[in-house]
């Protein structure tokens, strides 16, 4: 069985193969999955293992930062399914994708998401030009809906994170036992809003490079070699 960090060092292991191929240009990976899916953490060892093994800077980039503001969500009655795709400002996170990637400005300020607050903070995180790689995570990078379907071509390396769904269950009802909600509300989240959400986002993304299973077994090698 693979573990996160045997799923995060093959990542790691083909983000430094792409990024030799690159010739020291900027590479953008892409880890997509459910939320719960565990892409969060996965992502996090990616950019710890090169930063610490490779000699590289690597940095991440979560795509939460583009939730729209809970006074947006309130007027199009879109609040209490925050999260949903409906609900982020995906032409923002695209043109900041493409900026980042064409790696021009000295810094660049992203937003990041504050979960104890639920909102995002603009500027919660700077990006320098110095950094090689940019690690982005979220449940919609390799959405095959329109627009989203323009963010895969963005990116050098895409994963995809697959979770089983009695599993994926399970997971999103222990994120919500640590803020203070009772069962029936947590229940209603996981079963009206990130259930729904998690199953969407795996039966309707974009085939990626790879998909890793989380837990499981070891990764497996999508239809799209890497050279």
């Amino acid at each position: 069985m693979s573990t996160i960090d045997d799923n995060a060092h093959q990542i790691a292991a083909l983000t430094l193969k792409r990024f030799k191929q690159e010739n020291g240009r900027r590479v953008m990976i892409a880890i997509a999955g459910a939320p719960g899916s565990g892409k969060s953490t996965i992502a996090e060892r990616v950019v710890a293992m090169l930063n610490d093994g490779a000699g590289l800077r690597a940095a991440l980039f979560p795509m939460d930062g583009y939730h729209y503001d809970d006074a947006v969500l309130d007027e199009m009655h879109r609040r209490k399914f925050k999260g949903a795709i409906d609900t982020f400002d995906v032409h923002g996170l695209r043109h900041m994708l493409e900026r980042l990637k064409r790696n021009e400005d000295d810094v660049v300020a992203v937003p990041v998401f504050d979960r104890a607050i639920e909102i995002a903070r603009a500027g919660g995180r700077l990006i320098p030009q110095s950094v090689d790689i940019i690690v982005c995570e979220g449940n919609y990078l390799l959405a095959s809906q329109s627009p989203w379907n323009r963010l895969k071509p963005i990116f050098d390396l895409s994963v995809f994170v697959d979770v089983d769904e009695d599993d994926l269950r399970q997971r999103l009802r222990e994120r919500w036992q640590n803020f203070d909600l009772d069962d029936a509300e947590i229940t209603r989240k996981v079963e009206e809003n990130d259930l729904p959400n998690g199953l969407l986002v795996a039966s309707t993304s974009l085939e990626p490079d790879l998909r890793v299973k989380n837990p499981g077994t070891s990764a497996t090698f999508a239809n799209t070699h890497i050279d």
